[in-house]
């Protein structure tokens, strides 16, 4: 079956210099290790970076290992294209389909683990994943209709993101202030009380609704110039 690939559209900050470290890694893995092998290490990072954040009821310095998963997370999600592009055994049906069904799960694994965690209301949780599935299912549409497959938004992407959240846990575990944080506001009569972690979770979320709609209503308006509404006579 022929298909036609899409155009990856990656220009986030750290793209340039990710991407020669992903070639060199590549040139120099082994032979017994596959695409594959990588996607799921990805998703055993996930696991573990979730996994990490649910067992900081036990004690904050847990956060490490969160970080050394999504750590691992990195290496294998973003290792397994790359490895399969630099040893031309790229299979475009078969790897759009386990990736993008693995990176759904993936975040599930993160943001359900922060939401079990002390450290983040699960509802704030929730949006975050929400957002993050309107965002993959945006993308997937342009994939097919555009031929576009766009990995960052205003310079930013899956590994700066991941970056974020790896300082914000650092900051966390040695900054006793901030894990003991807590602000509250009134919301219908009732006292909504949030923490750091909810608090970067609100701006996470705000960022992923804001480059949403904002790529959704300018995609919209191109749709609308490439598929015009022809009145009948």
């Amino acid at each position: 079956m022929e298909i036609k690939q899409s155009t990856r559209i990656q220009t986030s900050l750290l793209n340039g210099l990710e991407k020669k470290a992903l070639v060199w890694m590549a040139s120099r893995m082994p032979r017994w290790i596959t695409s594959d092998m990588l996607t799921w290490l990805g998703l055993f990072g996930a696991f573990l970076c979730g996994f990490g954040f649910f067992l900081t009821h036990y004690g904050i310095y847990w956060l490490w290992l969160s970080c050394g998963g999504l750590l691992l997370n990195w290496f294998g999600d973003s290792l397994d294209g790359t490895l399969a592009r630099v040893r031309q055994q790229q299979r475009p049906l078969y790897g759009y389909y386990l990736d993008h069904n693995i990176d759904t799960v993936t975040e599930a694994f993160m943001f359900i683990g922060a939401g079990l965690s002390p450290l983040m209301n699960m509802g704030v949780a929730a949006l975050c994943y929400a957002a993050y599935l309107a965002l993959t299912v945006y993308v997937s549409i342009n994939a097919h209709l555009k031929s576009e497959f766009k990995l960052t938004y205003s310079k930013l992407g899956p590994t700066e993101f991941r970056l974020v959240i790896i300082i914000a846990n650092i900051l966390l575990m040695y900054i006793p202030a901030l894990t003991t944080f807590q602000g509250s506001f009134d919301w219908f009569g009732k006292t909504i009380y949030y923490g750091t972690m909810d608090a970067i979770g609100i701006g996470i979320l705000g960022i992923l609704t804001l480059f949403y709609f904002v790529s959704f209503f300018k995609d919209l308006h191109w749709f609308a110039k490439k598929d015009p509404l022809i009145k009948s006579k």
